[in-house]
C-alpha cells in the first residue's frame, strides 16, 4: 500500500510535465479572440454570411482565418464569429469583442475588400459542408423575389445541426434503377412520352391534372423513378405528412428501400437531419417531403415536383414567406431540370404556366375522366326551400337517399366547412360577388356598417348588382359544429367517425360508416374507396372574402370527391349555376382555372399582376410608402384598417401595391431597400412595418 501511495505524486508530476510540453509545442490563443494566433498561410480571409436576418445587414462579412482552423474552415461549413464590436476595439491588428453569432463560410479569399482590421473566426462548428454553391444561389434568388434576407431564407432551407447525426456515415449510393413501366401514365395522352423524356435525360415541364382515385401516388413515384433511371435526382414536395407517407409507400413498393429520403417534421430533428445529410452527401438521390423539402440539396437534380400546389400548407409561415411552387420554378430554371405541378384540380397559377408556354398540360381525355369520376348531383337554394327534410334536419332529401344507398355497400364521406369561414358579400338574387367600382376589390360591411372596399377603402353608397340589377346583398355563415351529432341521430345504427383539426384520420375501413371531416382532413377509405359523398354548406365555402374562394372550394370538393368510387355518387349542397359548382359537375378544373385566369387578367388581379401587402401603424405606413421608391407603374390600393380581434381596436392599416407583369422584381427590390433603410435608422424596432410579396389573402 505504501509503494502505491508514493507513486501517485510522481504520476501527477509526469502528467503536469506532459501538459506543459504540449502547450509549449502549440501555443494557443484564447478561443474567443485568437489574440496573437497566426493566420492561415493560404487564403487567410473567409467571407462569412452571418445569421442576422435583418435587411440592412443582408451582405457578407470578411473574417481572418486562424492557421489552426484553416483546414476545417472550408466554404459551406458552419462557423461562429464575433459580431458588432465596432472599429475602435482593435488589438494587435485584429478586431476583438462583440457577441458570438452563427454563420456560414461562403468563400475563402487571398485578401479582403475591407481596409480595416478583421476579427478572427471564433470557431468552426462542424467540418460538414451544408451550404453549397447551388443552395446559396437558390437562397439568394428566393430572398430577392420575396424582399427578404439571405439569412432568413437559410433558416428555412437548412435544418438544425445534430452532432450525433453528423458522426454517422451515410450509406453508399445505389446504382440507378431500371426504367419503370408507364403504369397509370398510359391514361394520359402525353403521359408515356413525359416518362420517356425523364428517363432519357430530358427536362420536360408539365402541369398534371390527375384523375380521381388513389393512382396519383404511384404515378408520381414512377415519374421520380424514371428520373433516377437517367442517373439524376428527383424531388417531390407534398402538403402534409399523410400525403408524404402515401408517396413514400409508393416509391418503396416500386424501387425498394434505400433509394429515397423522407423529409417531414414527423421524423424528429435527429432523424430528419440524418436523412438530409444522406441527400447532401449524395447517398440518396430522391426526396419526398413537406414544405421545407423544397430546399433539399438533391445532387444532379433532374425533376422537381409539387403535389396540390393550391394547398395553403405550401406557403411558408415564416419570413420571407416563400411558396413551394415558386421556389421549385426557380430550381427548374437554375438547375435546368424538369418540373411537374400535379393535382386532381388546377390552380390559376398552374393554368398560367400552361398559358404562357412555360409548361405543357398533362391531362386525360374526356371519356377517361368520365369513366373515373363519380356522378355529381347538386342541391340549390330553390330545392332546399321546397324540401321539408332539409328544413327539419339540414340534410336534403337527395342527400338523405344518397347516404342511405351508399351505406349499403361501404362508408360515406361527409365534408363540412371549418368553423370560422366568413362569407363575402354577394348579390342575394344571382350570387355575383359585390366588388368596388374603382379597383374591383371586395366590398365589406363590418358589424353591419356602411359598405366600403376591402382593398382601397373607398365607401360604396349606391351599390347595385351589375348582372341582375338587384340592390340586396346576402351574407350567411352556416355552422357545422353539430353535423356529426345530427347525422348520428338520423342514422342511429351506423357508426360516425370524425376527422378534423384536433384529430385527423389517415384511413378508415371499407365497412359502412359515416365519416364527417373538414376540408383537407379526409381519410382514405380502404378498398375501392367511399361508396358516396356529401359536400355540405357549399355557400359558406364559396362566399369567403377571398379572391381564391371559388378556386379553393372547387379544389377541396374535387379532392374529397376523388376518394369516392367511380360508380358512386356525390351530392354538393350549393347553387348549381355558380361557376365552381358547374366545373365540379363537369369535372373540369382546368376549364375553371383558364376562365378565372382570363377574368383576373381583365381586372389586373394576381397572378397576372404582382402584389405586395404592406401593413403597420397608420403614420408609419404612410411614411414608409412615401419613402419607398416604387416602380413608376405601381398602383397603391388603400390603406384600409386591419381587422382587430373582437372588441379590440384595429391594430393598424394595410396597403396593397400592384404592378403589371415584368415589374415584380423592381417592386420587391424597392420594398426591400426601403425596409433596410428603416431598420438602419432603428425605426423598425418599436414601430414595425410588415411586408409580404404575393400575399395569399387579399380579399
Amino acid at each position: 500500500m505504501s509503494s502505491a501511495n508514493e507513486s501517485q505524486p510522481e504520476q501527477l508530476a509526469l502528467i503536469r510535465e506532459m501538459v506543459a510540453e504540449a502547450k509549449a509545442k502549440a501555443p494557443k490563443a484564447k478561443p474567443r479572440t485568437w489574440r496573437g494566433a497566426a493566420v492561415a498561410d493560404e487564403l487567410p480571409v473567409a467571407r462569412v454570411l452571418v445569421n442576422k436576418g435583418v435587411l440592412h445587414l443582408d451582405r457578407l462579412f470578411d473574417y481572418a482565418v486562424p492557421a489552426e482552423l484553416s483546414e476545417a474552415a472550408q466554404p459551406g461549413v458552419r462557423v461562429r464569429v464575433r459580431f458588432g464590436a465596432g472599429g475602435h476595439r482593435v488589438h494587435g491588428g485584429r478586431r476583438e469583442g462583440g457577441g458570438l453569432i452563427d454563420g456560414f463560410i461562403v468563400e475563402r479569399r487571398a485578401e479582403s475588400d475591407y481596409d480595416g482590421a478583421l476579427a478572427a473566426l471564433a470557431q468552426v462548428v462542424s467540418p460538414e459542408v451544408v451550404l453549397g454553391p447551388r443552395m446559396l444561389a437558390l437562397a439568394r434568388a428566393v430572398a430577392d423575389r420575396y424582399a427578404g434576407s439571405l439569412a432568413d431564407v437559410l433558416q428555412l432551407a437548412l435544418p438544425p445541426r445534430s452532432a450525433r447525426a453528423e458522426a454517422k456515415p451515410s450509406p453508399e449510393p445505389l446504382p440507378p434503377p431500371a426504367v419503370p413501366e408507364p403504369g397509370g401514365w398510359t391514361r394520359y395522352g402525353a403521359g408515356p412520352a413525359f416518362l420517356r423524356a425523364l428517363a432519357t435525360g430530358g427536362t420536360p415541364r408539365a402541369v398534371w391534372t390527375a384523375l380521381p382515385g388513389p393512382g396519383w401516388a404511384d404515378e408520381l413515384a414512377r415519374a421520380m423513378a424514371a428520373t433516377l433511371a437517367s442517373g439524376r435526382g428527383a424531388l417531390a414536395v407534398v402538403p402534409d405528412g399523410r400525403t408524404a407517407a402515401r408517396v413514400d409507400a409508393a416509391l418503396t413498393g416500386l424501387l425498394g428501400e434505400g433509394r429515397h429520403a423522407l423529409l417531414t417534421a414527423d421524423s424528429g430533428p435527429e432523424k430528419r437531419y440524418r436523412q438530409w445529410l444522406a441527400v447532401s452527401r449524395g447517398s440518396v438521390r430522391a426526396v419526398v417531403g413537406t414544405r421545407a423539402a423544397m430546399f433539399a440539396p438533391v445532387r444532379d437534380l433532374g425533376l422537381v415536383a409539387v403535389w396540390d400546389d393550391g394547398d395553403s400548407s405550401h406557403g411558408d409561415i415564416h419570413a420571407p414567406f416563400p411558396h413551394v411552387r415558386e421556389v421549385l420554378e426557380l430550381r427548374a430554371v437554375g438547375d435546368g431540370c424538369g418540373f411537374l405541378a400535379g393535382s386532381t384540380s388546377c390552380t390559376v397559377e398552374a393554368a398560367q404556366l400552361v398559358e404562357t408556354g412555360w409548361a405543357r398540360p398533362l391531362v386525360a381525355d374526356r371519356e377517361t375522366v368520365r369513366a373515373a369520376a363519380p356522378r355529381i348531383r347538386t342541391v340549390g337554394d330553390e330545392q332546399l326551400a321546397r324540401d321539408g327534410a332539409a328544413r327539419a334536419a339540414r340534410l336534403p332529401s337527395l342527400a338523405w337517399e344518397t347516404v342511405r344507398e351508399g351505406l349499403k355497400s361501404g362508408p360515406v364521406l361527409v365534408q363540412v366547412p371549418r368553423r370560422g369561414y366568413a362569407p363575402r358579400l354577394a348579390c342575394e338574387r344571382c350570387r355575383t360577388p359585390a366588388r368596388c367600382r374603382v379597383c374591383a376589390g371586395p366590398l365589406e360591411a363590418p358589424d353591419e356598417r356602411e359598405l366600403h372596399c376591402g382593398w382601397c377603402g373607398r365607401a360604396e353608397n349606391a351599390w347595385h348588382c351589375e348582372e341582375c340589377g338587384s340592390f340586396r346583398l346576402r351574407a350567411q355563415v352556416v355552422g357545422a359544429r353539430r353535423t356529426a351529432e345530427e347525422l348520428g341521430r338520423a342514422f342511429p345504427a351506423v357508426p360516425v367517425r370524425t376527422s378534423g383539426r384536433d384529430h385527423v384520420l389517415d384511413e378508415v375501413s371499407d365497412r359502412p360508416a359515416l365519416v364527417v371531416c373538414t376540408p383537407g382532413a379526409e381519410p382514405v377509405a380502404a378498398g375501392a374507396g367511399y361508396a358516396a359523398g356529401l359536400l355540405l354548406d357549399g355557400w359558406a365555402m364559396l362566399t369567403r372574402p377571398d379572391l381564391r374562394a371559388g378556386e379553393d372550394a372547387l379544389r377541396r370538393w374535387i379532392a374529397a370527391a376523388s376518394l369516392v368510387r367511380a360508380d358512386g355518387q356525390v351530392v354538393v349542397v350549393a347553387e348549381p349555376t355558380l361557376r365552381p359548382v358547374q366545373a365540379l359537375v363537369r369535372w373540369d378544373p382546368v376549364g375553371h382555372a383558364v376562365r378565372e385566369l382570363a377574368e383576373r387578367a381583365q381586372l389586373g388581379f394576381p397572378p397576372v399582376s404582382r402584389m405586395a401587402a404592406v401593413a403597420g401603424r397608420a403614420e408609419a405606413l404612410e411614411a414608409f410608402l412615401e419613402a419607398a421608391a416604387l416602380p413608376a407603374d405601381a398602383e397603391v390600393l388603400g390603406p384600409v384598417p386591419l381587422p382587430g380581434r373582437r372588441g379590440e381596436p384595429s391594430p393598424g392599416e394595410r396597403a396593397l401595391i400592384r404592378v403589371p407583369p415584368g415589374s415584380g422584381a423592381a417592386l420587391a427590390a424597392a420594398l426591400k431597400s426601403a425596409q433596410a433603410a428603416r431598420m438602419a435608422r432603428g425605426a423598425q424596432a418599436g414601430d414595425p412595418i410588415r411586408i409580404r410579396i404575393d400575399p395569399p389573402d387579399i380579399g
